[in-house]
């Protein structure tokens, strides 16, 4: 069946996973052109050839209505394979969820829980049975805004709670492995009328599985000067059963569990035996007294106090505090701290209980977990994705203007505004029928935070053709060797200066910066256009590549970050930018060019294809149609005044930004409208005097998807670096059109030749500029020089991408170690060193490695001569 076997293998991304007693798992596939058929069934087997039950679905098609992507879901129970092995085939039948609908509720039934999903009101989640007991009996999502006003200097603060109020609710899978519901709606004002912060809450269920994953997205529609979120989470009611010594809270730390009781046994007083009734009650076991015997035991504990509080406050990358108290009115009192917590909080009685992680936990600081009326008949348990503990997000600009010229910001316009972007958080919700054993809790904590995936070989991606043209690692030659070795080094690196920089918080996670600056020992986290990278020269597809080719988890953990920050963060999801993003800047949403590139459905499609998340495909869905906001503001408006044309958009980024919106709506849909705006737009490009090598700015027309030349010869080099020749390519490979094929070769033929040639050969004035950064264009010149078999353009690439002033990338052993009393703390670093540089050299390196690969040798030789 496959290109390379009859059975597709899989494997664990990483380890076997964390979770021991069972866990659902979700994945992708791509296929060959005209391998699989929509409708040829898919069986699983284990590595013994034991049948597992999966479900799978379609999730991009080739143009001949072959499967290009399939997802597939699978619940495994118990110990789990070391790989599997998907094929053609019956799949086998499953004791399957079971979803019921009526007027006023969804209830899900895995066959292990029994959840009821509300249909409106303020409670999402009515309630979740396991075994006969409840373990949940309400579930509701959280905001606290925080208001300020000044009277004669003194700025005063209010706080005014919201809570979820419920407009939608959707089956988007119904079993018979996995089912999913969303639902929507936004934070309504407690005692008021404001509705206000979209949601988006999905929550994923598995045949047989006592877990619920949920995903949940909130987009920000407030005015950054006025709406101060204070706090954001969801909480949770559990039903607390028996004496309070038999029930328990936990709290992931940073290896091990906190636990207690709301009344533990420990007191002044207790040894001997009662000891061991402490170290049983710590464990989660049961524990009951003789009531002669134990009289004056018994005595003491019931005078001892009553801990009805706790808390876990994350507030910073390196630092959480455990806290309790017995009431409301009373102080909290320190009971531990750490470093790093797992983010799991878990509270239950003798019946059991509910766990609750949320994923990242301490890398989207400030979090908190906060257990309230653990001696109640009902406690809260509640995770809070921004801890009312901390200072409010603020999102208002950096300064009150631009800096144009000492900052590099692009327009002089004010556009900061984070009105429309968004946030997603992971929580992983685990029903118990008793108090977990530390080592469950701490492996369902493990699972929350690196969710187990199945992925296939590096070489059934590469042979499958998934996401274009790219190499597999080489290392047969000593040339090829280092080529490797830098590409290997520049992920150490960022995953070291991730980590050294401290790059995390719940806007910032993610997304890394975008130049250094030597003299201060820092990256330029405070000078506009150079701090946070936004998407730029797409590093989003450098690890997603580099991902590929390897299998490696750290680097899929890398590439999973970026996207869901700069997916969310960075793009406007309504609002007057719809579709848009923000340029790199000090503030994620701070820079006035709002572009189609950073939001490019190109981007993000790579992780909806390996794991089918959802919340990705609404984000392509989102920017499918990008182009018509560029009427109200023409990328190019400060270079051409209002015109004949609707709007202008250059080859790339532009134009290879909507091609890749319409190339994943194609495939993904089916939709035929898009294919054909993709050809109306190709066909005006094939009917220009140029073509597409002097990568110019046009009239465009967002209505008709048709390019109008402008007699302007542009040349500009934004074009072959944010992503459109690996966008472009792929897009080869469907269309199988000669001539497209001929204008993507005709751009690496033509960028490196000089400037008095390409006046020449070009119809119109070259201008000022143009054609800069050859070692951008290494990549796309690699592919012309393959089409056209080309040895001496081929040996122009390598010369440039081994020895171009830019391109020049020599990472291995080039960090040093700054005096000690030259920054705060002990650090190494690369002078030199720009994320523009490394994702563009790697971007590059891994293309030409695999299109002109067998001409390094005989370039680097050449190279050692001179």
């Amino acid at each position: 069946m496959s290109v390379q076997t009859d059975r597709i293998e899989l494997k664990w991304l990483g380890t076997k996973g964390h979770a021991a007693d069972g866990l659902g798992v979700t994945w992708g596939i791509p296929w060959a052109e005209g391998q699989l058929q929509r409708d040829e069934p898919l069986a699983l087997t284990g590595a013994g050839g034991e049948a597992v039950p999966v479900q799978s679905w379609p999730t991009a098609y080739w143009p001949d209505g072959s499967v290009k992507w399939s997802a597939h879901a699978a619940s495994i129970a118990g110990e789990r394979s070391d790989a599997y092995y998907l094929s053609k085939g019956a799949p086998a039948a499953a004791a399957g969820v079971k979803v019921t609908s009526s007027d006023d509720e969804v209830v899900v039934d895995t066959g292990s829980i029994v959840c009821r999903l509300n249909r409106e009101g303020s409670s999402l989640i009515r309630s979740i049975q396991r075994g006969g007991s409840l373990v949940c009996t309400g579930g509701r999502l959280l905001c606290i805004r925080e208001e300020r006003y000044a009277t004669s200097g003194v700025v005063t603060r209010k706080e005014h709670p919201f809570s979820s109020v419920i407009s939608s609710v959707a089956v988007e899978q119904s079993g018979p492995v996995r089912a999913v519901v969303r639902i929507e709606g936004n934070h309504k004002l407690h005692a008021g009328v404001r509705e206000w912060l979209p949601f988006s809450l999905r929550l994923y269920f598995y045949a047989g599985q006592p877990t619920i994953k949920a995903i949940h997205t909130f987009k920000f529609d407030g005015n950054p000067h006025m709406d101060f979120i204070k706090g954001l989470g969801m909480t949770f009611k559990v039903p607390m059963n028996g004496p309070l010594y038999n029930r328990h809270v936990r709290f992931t730390g940073d290896a091990g569990i906190f636990a207690e009781s709301p009344k533990h046994l420990m007191t002044i007083r207790t040894s001997g035996k009662y000891e061991e009734l402490f170290r049983r009650q710590t464990a989660g076991e049961p524990v009951s007294f003789d009531p002669e015997e134990d009289e004056r035991f018994i005595g003491l504990i019931e005078e001892s106090a009553v801990w009805d509080d706790f808390k876990l406050v994350q507030s910073s990358a390196d630092s959480y505090t455990i806290t309790k108290r017995t009431q409301e009115g009373c102080a909290w009192i320190r009971a531990a701290f750490g470093h790093r917590s797992l983010g799991t909080a878990y509270a239950g009685g003798e019946n059991g209980g509910l766990s609750v992680g949320v994923r990242n936990f301490w890398k989207k600081y400030p979090s908190s977990l906060e257990l309230h009326h653990t001696s109640k008949e009902e406690a809260e348990l509640t995770a809070w994705f921004w801890s009312p503990d901390a200072e409010p997000m603020d999102l208002r600009h950096y300064d009150t203007t631009t800096h144009l010229q000492s900052s590099y910001e692009g327009f002089d316009e004010m556009r900061s505004t984070p009105y429309g972007i968004a946030n997603t958080s992971e929580l992983a919700i685990g029903c118990y029928e008793r108090t977990p054993s530390h080592a469950e809790l701490h492996a369902a904590a493990l699972e929350c935070q690196s969710p187990s995936l199945l992925v296939c070989r590096p070489e059934h991606y590469y042979e499958a053709r998934a996401f274009g043209i790219w190499s597999l690692p080489n290392r047969s030659t000593s040339a090829h060797a280092r080529l490797e070795d830098q590409l290997d080094a520049a992920i150490e690196f960022y995953k070291e200066e991730i980590e050294q920089r401290r790059w995390y918080g719940f806007w910032d996670y993610g997304d890394v910066m975008h130049s250094y600056d030597p003299t201060r020992h820092t990256w330029r986290y405070d000078i506009g256009g150079c701090a946070w990278q936004n998407t730029e020269l797409v590093p989003n597809m450098w690890l997603w590549y580099m991902f590929l080719r390897s299998g490696r988890e750290d680097i899929f953990r890398l590439a999973e970050a970026m996207t869901r920050h700069t997916s969310e963060v960075d793009v406007y999801h309504f609002g007057e930018y719809a579709g848009l993003g923000s340029r790199h800047n000090v503030v994620h949403w701070g820079c006035g060019c709002k572009e189609a590139r950073i939001g490019m459905a190109g981007l993000h499609r790579f992780y909806y294809y390996l794991t089918a998340d959802e919340r990705i495909g609404d984000i392509m869905d989102e920017v499918t149609d990008s182009d018509y906001t560029t009427v109200h503001l023409d990328p190019m408006r400060y270079y051409f005044p209002k015109d004949e044309y609707p709007t202008h958009a250059r080859v790339g980024p532009d134009w290879a930004a909507f091609s890749s919106n319409w190339m994943t709506r194609w495939e993904r849909y089916e939709d035929t409208s898009y294919r054909d705006k993709l050809l109306v737009g190709i066909e005006s490009l094939k009917k220009m005097p140029n073509r597409m090598k002097n990568l110019a700015v046009h009239g465009y027309d967002p209505k008709t998807g048709k390019l109008y030349d402008m007699g302007n010869n542009a040349g500009g080099h934004l074009a072959i670096c944010m992503g459109g020749p690996q966008v472009w390519m792929e897009l080869a490979l469907m269309l199988k059109d000669p001539e497209w094929e001929s204008m993507l070769a005709e751009i690496g033929e033509f960028y490196n030749l000089p400037r008095e040639v390409k006046e020449e050969k070009l119809v119109g004035g070259l201008g000022k500029g143009g054609y800069s950064w050859p070692m951008f264009s290494t990549g796309i010149a690699a592919y012309a020089a393959s089409r056209n078999q080309d040895a001496a353009l081929a040996q122009l690439a390598w010369s440039i991408l081994l020895n171009d002033e830019v391109g020049n990338v020599h990472l291995g052993h080039s960090a040093q170690a700054v005096d000690e009393l030259g920054y705060i703390r002990p650090i190494r670093e690369i002078p030199w060193i720009a994320t523009n540089t490394v994702s563009q050299w790697s971007l590059n390196a891994i293309v030409c490695l695999e299109l002109i690969g067998p001409s390094l040798a005989q370039a680097e030789a050449a190279a050692g001569s001179d």
